[in-house]
């Protein structure tokens, strides 16, 4: 009897936008657009230790940076466009409410196959794992292209009124656009083969408001004014749900915290280097298993953990054989844990 087929990552791939904006130009445009409070020099490097964020052109839209890195990942496998059987994209980002973003990124790569969004903040792309490797494994689809293409610049506030809309708005200026892409296709479940191992989720939403934008949707349709297209946080819930919800998760069975900190590599959301570190100190994670690609990237949103991979690949940090982990929160809040072997 033919056992059932496990998902396996053939290829990983990101586009990163030439155009660099440091933290020091950040604090100029912010200086620029007259306001109020323009943070003293070397505060936001202080702050969020990230050194400088990409942007993408001024035409550049959500589906064009994942288009982009789902060539890359295609041509990478070794695959035709033609090959993939379902294309997910999964993204914070959208080029519009209607239609699904999906549909343009398989215009813009020939694809004909069925199409849909996964929009779940920065987890999008985990819960795109999810989905693909559930598809996968019932014999739905054999090939699932996960596509993404992150713009968050766009939510970041340049005219600040005080100090606590400042500090309110701060993780925007970390923000930082990116497309990326994942090829997963079927594979046999063996012992100690490749395949995704394990995926596991849980939620806390009454801490939705806890990071937020607002316009686009029914809530401020039409907003008469910019507040509503900023992101905004409460600190302290933010990071209060956040710390507290992933370990939840992680320790639902007694073997997957265990697991992850087994593995040869961890990544993780990232939005500032202090949260990096206090992200490895609450769960206990081996230091030299992770990468703070936070730094010289910014928070690339969804674009994040597979981000984190690619540099991991590249740098031959992780081989095939090796068992890697990407551990997901995100505003909503949700947090989850995906456990894949290359």
């Amino acid at each position: 009897m033919p056992t059932a087929p496990r998902a396996r990552l053939v290829a990983t791939a990101v586009h990163l936008p030439p155009a660099y904006r440091t933290m020091g130009e950040t604090r100029e445009r912010i200086a620029r657009s007259g306001s109020a409070f323009v943070p003293p020099a070397g505060l936001l490097e202080d702050l969020t230790g990230v050194r400088g964020v990409h942007e993408k052109g001024e035409r550049e839209q959500a589906s064009d940076l994942a288009a982009s890195a789902a060539t890359k990942a295609l041509a990478a496998a070794g695959r035709d466009v033609a090959d993939v059987d379902l294309l997910l994209f999964t993204a914070c980002s959208q080029d519009l409410i209607e239609p699904a973003t999906a549909h343009i990124v398989a215009a813009k790569l020939g694809a004909t196959c069925p199409v849909f969004d996964v929009k779940n903040a920065c987890n999008s792309v985990l819960n795109g794992i999810e989905i693909a490797a559930a598809f996968i494994e019932t014999g739905r689809y054999r090939t699932v292209l996960i596509t993404c293409g992150e713009a968050p610049t766009l939510a970041t506030r340049w005219e600040v009124p005080s100090h606590d809309a400042f500090l309110r708005a701060v993780l925007g200026y970390t923000a930082s656009d990116a497309g990326a892409a994942l090829l997963l296709t079927a594979g046999p479940a063996t012992a100690d083969g490749p395949g995704v191992l394990t995926t596991l989720f849980g939620a806390e939403s009454t801490a939705w408001n806890a990071c937020t934008i607002e316009a686009g949707g029914t809530l401020h349709a039409r907003p008469t004014d910019m507040e509503a297209t900023y992101l905004r946080i409460d600190g302290d819930l933010l990071r209060d749900v956040a710390l507290g919800l992933l370990p939840r998760v992680l320790t639902r069975t007694g073997e997957t915290l265990d697991a992850v900190r087994r593995s040869s590599f961890i990544a993780f959301n990232q939005t500032t280097a202090p949260q990096y570190r206090e992200t490895i100190q609450a769960l206990g994670l081996p230091a030299d298993s992770c990468l703070p690609t936070v730094v010289d990237h910014g928070n690339t949103a969804s674009a994040s953990l597979p981000l984190q991979l690619v540099t991991a690949l590249e740098s031959d940090r992780v081989e095939p054989g090796d068992t890697v982990a990407l551990l997901g929160v995100a505003s909503g809040f949700s947090a989850g844990v995906v456990l894949i072997r290359l």
